[in-house]
């Protein structure tokens, strides 16, 4: 299957753009802050501790951005304005702003990496600051004294304590983000990761300590030239390595920095009698963290007035295959089709919240708006057990209206996601795993409601599910719309494909008003080849839109079809759903 150089820039273009210019940018900061620091500034802290200099504060300056970065995707309520106003008026822009949390968690691990090198470049330092005590400039010594233990040097100095603090605290957040303990216990992912607020507070404190020193009278006492010592012998003294004739400690530096082989020899031999000034470092990180980290917390402030009242529960539905819905009313919220929200019971939990696609969003005639949720964690057990009386209810069959006094429940949202771009293409294709369908539910809502103000023209949609009552949970939905598309003459607008994927034989949905679905309802999988071949050749020429909500193994079997190329000149767009 050969790869369609025009669908692949489509969908992989911007993104690896993207990349490069932040790769490169990386690398820039690197090279140049390691270029800086062996620069004759450093001159004698570099004849103290040698390379580790250099490469510690190169890895501090990827570390740097990377902190600066990585709270800008996580910046919800900003991305989703972004992604609904003019000020993004391109379709891949915003398919890009898409990728925030792949670009989270790239950040992430490069802040890894870079503290890995980091750590071990001042560990190699703290063992030659204790070899490589300088009797000429005790300022620039953190070793008390000569040969002292590196362990010492690290557990009694201000950046060492924060260092190791930080390493401990991106250690657990690094464990508990990865996918085994986010779907095991997600508690211990939630709580974990909210420790990043203490790791940059260690950050900024992290420099304050001002261990690393520059020379700041250069001109007065050039680097490596001879001191004439002010005793009463009138001896000459040559600064350097304590114990070392000048000879030897130009060799030493002629062996570590070769480089600067032609500046040394410049300046060994020149007498001066003003002796060098070393000043701490001016901390720079707070200047990186602290615009993001204020926009960040602004937003978090922003989002808990926005969710500190409650929302009013008008019903809750139980479907089949522990599914339930949930309808409810806010003062003044406002949704687009595709968006999620994210929901906050304290009677479940005091602090835990779970993301969740609208099903149904407010309109001008009706405020209600919903979500289905499926059961599958303590929470969502817990959640369904304060919604629902235990009075045999997974014996039903059809949804069954309860009742009750409901518990208090807060919301926060709604946030972008990528499925709001489905309405804005001529032709889309969805695709729906199992629940994956919520994405899709509220927009086939709107488009019972009105369909001509959208520029799509054309939906593909298909639902892959195990159970045949799987499809109870939207089947009236879809009858209304396919019967609505039918009045209106446009039966071509809406192409609906089922599939039961786990079955013996054919089977049908209960009910006779579900007909129409039933005569589109296969068992089996989808065949994705001949799916694709099939709408290219009915949309030549035409970009189509994909958007998957579903298993992984469907998602990478579209990917890789919208990327490979076809006879008929159409370009598939990939789509893929995720929460942030």
């Amino acid at each position: 299957m050969s790869v369609h150089w025009k669908s692949w820039l489509s969908n992989e273009g911007a993104k690896h753009l993207f990349l490069v210019f932040w790769l490169a940018l990386n690398l820039w900061l690197f090279c140049g802050s390691f270029v800086y620091y062996s620069g004759p500034q450093y001159y004698y802290l570099l004849q103290m501790i040698g390379l580790g200099l250099c490469v510690s504060r190169a890895s501090a300056s990827v570390l740097n951005l990377n902190c600066c970065l990585i709270l800008l995707p996580i910046c919800r309520t900003l991305l989703g304005c972004l992604k609904g106003s003019q000020k993004v008026p391109s379709r891949k822009t915003r398919r890009l702003l898409d990728k925030n949390k792949t670009f989270h968690a790239t950040c992430g691990i490069t802040i890894c990496i870079a503290s890995a090198i980091h750590v071990g470049a001042h560990m190699i330092n703290a063992f030659n600051f204790s070899v490589n005590y300088s009797e000429d400039f005790p300022e620039l010594n953190v070793a008390s004294y000569r040969n002292e233990d590196p362990r010492k040097i690290i557990f009694s100095t201000v950046p060492g304590v924060t260092g190791v603090l930080m390493v401990l605290v991106l250690f657990l957040m690094c464990t508990a983000s990865t996918t085994a303990i986010r779907l095991s216990n997600y508690n211990i992912f939630f709580y974990t990761h909210n420790l990043f607020f203490v790791f940059y507070m260690l950050l900024i404190v992290h420099v304050s300590g001002g261990v690393l020193k520059y020379q700041s009278n250069l001109e007065g006492h050039p680097p490596g030239c001879f001191h004439l010592n002010k005793s009463a012998q009138g001896d000459i003294h040559v600064p350097g390595f304590a114990g070392e004739s000048s000879a030897s400690s130009f060799e030493t530096f002629q062996q570590y920095f070769p480089a600067q082989e032609s500046f040394a020899q410049n300046n060994f031999g020149k007498v001066c009698t003003e002796d060098p000034v070393f000043k701490p470092h001016f901390p720079e990180t707070w200047l990186w963290i602290s615009g993001p980290l204020c926009l960040y917390c602004a937003e978090r402030l922003y989002r808990y007035i926005r969710s500190s009242k409650p929302v009013t529960i008008t019903s809750v539905i139980s479907h089949p295959c522990d599914v339930i819905e949930i309808q409810m009313i806010k003062e003044d919220f406002k949704a687009r089709p595709g968006q999620y929200i994210i929901l906050h019971c304290p009677g479940v939990s005091a602090l835990e919240q779970h993301p969740f696609t609208l099903t149904m969003c407010p309109t001008d005639n009706n405020a209600t708006f919903g979500v289905h949720l499926k059961v599958v964690g303590d929470w969502t057990e817990r959640f369904r057990d304060l919604l629902l009386s235990h009075s045999n209810e997974a014996a039903e069959i059809l949804p069954i209206l309860q009742q009750r006094h409901y518990p208090s429940l807060y919301i926060d949202g709604p946030f972008g996601s990528p499925s709001e771009e489905v309405l804005n293409y001529e032709v889309s294709l969805c695709v729906a795993g199992g629940i994956g369908v919520t994405p899709f539910a509220s927009l086939l809502n709107q488009l019972r409601s009105s369909w001509e103000q959208y520029k799509l023209r054309r939906l593909y949609f298909i639902w892959v599910c195990r159970d045949i009552e799987s499809f109870h949970w939207f089947a009236d939905l879809l009858c209304m719309l396919h019967e609505k598309l039918w009045q209106e003459n446009r039966p071509d607008y809406l192409n609906i494909q089922l599939y039961l994927s786990q079955a013996d034989g054919m089977q049908k949905i209960i009910g006779e008003e579900y007909q129409a679905l039933n005569s589109r309802l296969s068992v089996g999988r989808p065949c994705w080849k001949t799916l694709f071949q099939e709408l290219a050749k009915c949309n030549r020429q035409k970009t189509v839109g994909v958007f998957c909500c579903g298993p992984k193994g469907i998602s990478k079997a579209l990917h890789r079809l919208c990327n490979s190329s076809n006879s008929f000149g159409t370009t598939f767009e990939y789509n893929k759903e995720s929460f942030n």
